[in-house]
């Protein structure tokens, strides 16, 4: 059997399985096989009828003494029922939306079922049971229904996704593996070096384990190979644009600290560090590939202007009088216009043009009619002075990237925010001469090491790991709902003192009433009227939110910046770099519905002055879960340390921004384990010298890469 073979060539399929394949995009045989379980039960753990428990996840053996078709009274769901017993007494089995398996066992029958033990109006019940047919019902759980050794393995449960159910998924891979013959692509050395399976053994024991063993071994192999597949390739893009040459920058350390000794601030120790780190980058004649992570309020917008300005003051080898230009995106059109202001006043001392280009804007600064503002200026015109090399520092949105928009001497790039910033992305920037420009890619996201390691395999890493002298920690506190009015009251102080505060709130508008699964959150909109009208009625409150239009934002962030808005009422657009060192209080409702990572983003939008700040979480829920996540938040003395809680907190598949990054669950599991994620990059290292000898592996690394794009 071919790994390419479409699925409905030889699997009988009905038009809604066909449809949720497509969903679940399972389209040929590889697919399918690679479509691993998310946990397995054991047949052999049975536990009597009498002895069941709602809400355990369980297995029964029994007789098969009643079956029957009906549809649910109120939503009209086909239903399969039936009734098991055992030495010990009865059970309902339900299985909604699958009728069809009320058709397939007979009254008589011994069978064995696992699932969940569910209670209703009725009684408990067994809801959506794998199952298995028995030869006879055992007298005790060590009978004889496993004496025979095949009969001794774990169950696979599998994403269902509605018109496929995990049974389907499970009998069509027992359908596909007697026939199945594929060749390993990892190294048989590396396989042997870590006591890791071949593939075709692997993919039998994820599917159908005959012990806990064999599917840890199993995962354990996929783990690994995800992580080494991400890292060769990571390491194969490094090669292919470090091949190109670029500028080379030799920053005059005069210069350099006259220009830092404008900020109004001391740099700290960390600042001073990583800019070495970077100047030391952009002396070499290839070109810099490097991430700088740090947390929120630790100043990488001024490393940032400090590089761009040695990058600006070194001319292009064939024009001593002109400058090399550096672009800097920004992930959002606020964002971008903020930065764009920084940087004039960064750098109008210079004699300048500072540029700004989004989906909707053009600026430059200085204007011919007020030197000391910016004016609006055509998009064609600005792309003209940017072409002939007139503005130095462009700013603005991913627009800045697109083909339209072309450089004459492109020495750096800063990316904000933007996670992966790929290969077709960078070579795109590539001159037809060869030269490439430097790339600093900047995130406040704090990463755990293990996973900036793996996705960033491509870029080295620098640390921002201190914050700026004279900023206080931010005073976290989790307010319960019968302790709002507290909070209230301290809030209010804080504005009496001429404090301003930002809300955040999951949802821009109230839910539809209609609609049976609406989230319960709170709204902007509502939140601001209700803020008004019982809480803070003397006070100017304003809202924020991605559906308001360009013009309303730049209003309500330019007076909410002077101070005129003591309120602004928002969702988690606010959540990256806008920065107004007068608001010292941040509400966050809703907060259960937000991942760590974010929680923490949206708290460093305060705490950018030496005054005390504070952070109320609202929470509405008391789960143990939930409650474990928030105190994390409050007691994290870092983003660094708080994003490895969170990933140790949260499973698989959970860490916040995970779906950002391509990995699977699976793959997250070794994301958790520092020494595969180790290993795995020493293997990339040493395999890609001799990547020719392995063509299977070869031309994997090197395909299209479709599961890791991170733009």
């Amino acid at each position: 059997m071919e790994l390419n073979t479409p699925l409905e060539k030889i699997l009988r399929l009905g038009e809604e399985q066909k449809r949720a394949l497509e969903r679940l995009d399972l389209k040929t045989v590889r697919d399918l096989l690679f479509y691993f379980p998310t946990r397995y039960i054991d047949i052999k753990s049975i536990i009597p009828i009498k002895e069941l428990k709602p809400g355990s996840l369980s297995t029964i053996a029994g007789k098969v003494t009643k079956v029957g078709l009906r549809k649910s009274f109120r939503s009209r769901i086909p239903l399969g029922e039936a009734e098991i017993e055992d030495l010990t007494g009865k059970i309902k089995v339900i299985w909604f939306n699958q009728p069809y398996i009320a058709k397939i066992i007979k009254i008589g029958e011994f069978l064995k079922l696992a699932g969940t033990v569910t209670e209703g109006k009725q009684g408990i019940y067994l809801s959506n049971p794998e199952f298995e047919k028995a030869p006879a019902l055992p007298i005790d759980t060590h009978d004889s229904l496993f004496e025979d050794e095949e009969a001794a393995w774990h169950l696979p449960v599998y994403p269902e996704t509605r018109g496929l159910s995990s049974r389907f998924i499970y009998h069509a891979v027992k359908k596909i593996l007697p026939g199945l013959k594929i060749a390993d692509y990892i190294p048989t050395g590396i396989l042997k070096k870590y006591n890791l399976p071949i593939l075709q053994t692997a993919i039998y024991w994820i599917h159908l384990p005959k012990s806990g063993d064999h599917a840890v071994a199993a995962r354990k192999r996929f783990a690994f190979e995800e992580i080494f597949l991400i890292q060769l390739r990571r390491r194969l893009d490094r090669l292919v644009y470090r091949k190109n040459k670029s500028f080379i920058i030799k920053a005059k350390k005069d210069e350099i600290e006259n220009f830092i000794k404008r900020f109004p601030f001391l740099p700290t120790a960390a600042q001073e560090k990583v800019t070495a780190e970077i100047l030391a980058d952009l002396g070499k004649e290839e070109p810099m590939t490097r991430l700088l992570e740090g947390d929120v309020g630790s100043g990488k917008t001024a490393v940032a202007a400090t590089i761009a300005h040695a990058v600006i003051k070194t001319p292009p080898a064939e024009n001593k009088f002109s400058h090399l230009q550096v672009a800097y995106m920004a992930p959002t059109e606020i964002l971008a216009i903020q930065h764009f202001e920084n940087f004039i006043q960064y750098f109008r001392h210079l004699n300048i043009n500072v540029g700004l280009i989004t989906g909707t804007t053009c600026k430059k600064f200085p204007s011919k009619v007020n030197p000391h503002q910016a004016t609006d200026v055509s998009r064609s015109q600005l792309l003209k002075w940017v072409g002939s090399g007139d503005i130095p520092i462009l700013l603005g949105t991913h627009t800045l990237i697109q083909k339209s928009v072309k450089f004459k001497n492109l020495g750096l790039v800063i990316i904000d925010e933007q996670h992966r910033f790929g290969t077709h992305q960078r070579m795109a920037l590539v001159r037809k001469d060869g030269f490439a420009p430097h790339l600093l890619s900047m995130t406040a996201t704090p990463i755990p090491r293990t996973l900036a390691l793996t996705i960033y395999g491509d870029l080295d890493l620098s640390l921002l790991d201190e914050l700026p002298q004279g900023r206080k920690r931010i005073q976290t506190e989790i307010i319960p709902p019968e302790k709002r009015d507290g909070a209230y009251e301290k809030i209010a102080r804080e504005i009496e003192a001429g404090r301003q505060v930002y809300v955040i709130c999951p949802r821009i508008d109230e839910p539809d009433e209609t609609k049976r699964k609406k989230l319960d959150v709170k709204s902007v909109k509502a939140e601001a009227k209700r803020l008004k009208k019982n809480i803070f009625p003397n006070e100017r409150i304003e809202i924020l939110h991605s559906k308001i239009n360009k013009k309303e934002k730049e209003r309500v962030m330019k007076e909410f910046a002077a101070g005129d808005i003591t309120i602004l009422v928002a969702t988690s657009v606010i959540e990256v770099g806008i920065n107004v060192p007068n608001a010292t209080v941040m509400i966050i409702e809703g907060a259960e519905r937000f991942g760590l990572a974010q929680l923490h983003q949206l708290r460093g939008r305060v705490g950018r002055s030496e005054d005390q700040a504070y952070c109320f979480i609202f929470a509405e829920t008391k789960s143990e879960k939930t409650m474990k996540r928030l105190n994390a938040l409050r007691e994290a003395k870092s983003g660094f340390e708080l994003s490895e809680l969170d990933l140790a907190l949260r499973g698989p598949g959970e860490l916040a921004g995970v779906s950002q990054w391509g990995i699977s669950d699976i793959g997250m599991e070794a994301i958790k384990n520092i020494k595969m994620v180790e290993a795995a990059r020493r293997e990339a290292e040493i395999i890609e010298k001799d990547l020719a000898k392995y063509p299977l592996l070869k031309s994997l690394a090197e395909a299209e890469d479709k599961i890791w794009h991170f733009e």
